[in-house]
């Protein structure tokens, strides 16, 4: 039997996914056997694009419902860790200095799971946090990516 991906996530991010998984099996899977309902209606099914639209979407449906109770199955809650509040570890939110010009930015690093770069959390497994993770305040550390190596100062860790 393999082995599971193990998805790091904090409480909150585990109970959007509880509530995405909700929503899927009790509105929105109800919503797509109406959609085939109608299109049956529709006539020929070899030569009915609604039908076939309807399918697809029943489809990717159950694949979400199916990914995202993987997700939840195999979900590791990041605990903040207390031991040493000045080092960047999963769960907590880091603010840099690009050097040398001096553009801040702060990230909260998150398991992939729950991800979202426009609300300012980034993957475990983003460059970006791995050059970061384990690294404390005042320290420079270079971060490789796709568009080259850059230089960041650490100036907060909350």
């Amino acid at each position: 039997m393999a082995i599971e991906k193990s998805y790091y996530m904090t409480q909150e991010g585990k109970e959007k996914l509880e509530e995405e998984l909700h929503y899927l099996k009790t509105e929105r899977r109800q919503e797509v056997v109406e959609r085939i309902k109608v299109a049956r209606g529709f006539g020929d099914l070899s030569e009915n694009s609604e039908y076939d639209a309807a399918k697809d979407e029943q489809a990717f449906v159950e694949s979400r419902i199916t990914q995202v109770e993987k997700m939840i199955r195999n979900a590791v809650i990041i605990e903040n860790d207390n031991d040493n509040p000045n080092i960047v570890s999963l769960g907590k939110s880091v603010t840099f200095v690009e050097l040398p010009n001096g553009e801040e930015e702060t990230y909260q690093i998150v398991g992939s799971a729950e991800a979202d770069p426009f609300e300012g959390k980034i993957s475990n497994d983003s460059p970006m946090a791995k050059s970061l993770l384990g690294h404390e305040i005042g320290t420079e550390v270079t971060v490789s990516t796709p568009g080259g190596d850059i230089q960041v100062k650490i100036t907060k860790v909350e």
